[in-house]
């Protein structure tokens, strides 16, 4: 695919900030989304200086749908045409499910799944036209695992972007999902969720999640799941009845 215009949402840290970093070193401008203002004009001076590409900065709270709709206009902007998008936004609730107040769960659906929805039909329909692009969606391999709302959406991310590689790739136009595990981010201190909640070795980098992403993309996988300790798990977790799966629930938030 062409070094054109990649928009990341999320980009600010852990795996978005990987996908910056790791595209902006392939040639790629940038258009990066996300809440925070402020840290997205720190990043986009960073990577200016670093790499030597144009990034521009959208912010955009994607559990607000007014916001979607800018990001979308941005999308399908025909003169400014993106390349790529990676949809990497997203968080997850440390509380049950009936623990959780409906629009904490609302909230969280509105980004996994709503945000992902509209974001990738405002992509695809210029992608189309130019018989070219990429659509990358951050999953988790809690999609191969019973694990309430968070798990639903991610299966959901996955059966999509699988949906979309079949459907849309004779057209020039690929959809992946990446489905790490345990990754060193900010994901899991925003839950208030420890590094002692899973065995070290289950823990990976951000930046070789991205890096293996990238390369499956390359080799036209449309579900990128990394390092073999996770390929392992998440083979395991298809083969494997609900009603078992159910005991590893520690299993599968990146």
């Amino acid at each position: 695919m062409s070094h054109g215009t990649a928009l990341v949402t999320g980009p600010t840290a852990g795996i978005g900030r990987a996908f910056a970093d790791q595209l902006a070193a392939h040639g790629h401008d940038l258009v990066l989304v996300a809440r925070d203002g402020d840290r997205l004009e720190q990043l986009a001076e960073e990577l200016r200086g670093r790499y030597g590409v144009a990034v521009e900065v959208l912010a955009a709270d994607l559990a607000d749908r007014e916001a979607v709709g800018e990001v979308e206009a941005r999308l399908s902007d025909p003169s400014r045409p993106v390349a790529m998008l990676v949809n990497n936004a997203g968080f997850g609730h440390r509380l049950p499910f009936t623990e959780n107040t409906v629009e904490d769960e609302q909230e969280m659906l509105d980004v996994l799944v709503t945000a992902v929805l509209r974001l990738t039909h405002a992509a695809v329909g210029p992608m189309l036209e130019r018989g070219e692009g990429a659509i990358v969606n951050v999953s988790s391999v809690a999609a191969f695992l019973p694990r309430g709302t968070y798990s639903a959406a991610k299966r959901y991310v996955v059966s999509f972007s699988e949906w979309l590689d079949v459907t849309y790739r004779d057209r020039g136009v690929r959809g992946m999902a990446v489905c790490p595990g345990f990754v060193r981010t900010e994901f899991h201190e925003r839950m208030g969720v420890g590094r002692d909640s899973a065995p070290r070795w289950m823990w990976l980098d951000a930046d070789r999640v991205v890096r293996e992403a990238l390369e499956d993309l390359d080799r036209g996988r449309s579900v990128s799941v990394p390092s073999r300790r996770y390929k392992l798990l998440s083979g395991l977790a298809r083969a494997t009845p609900s009603s078992l799966q159910a005991r590893f629930q520690g299993l599968g938030r990146r």
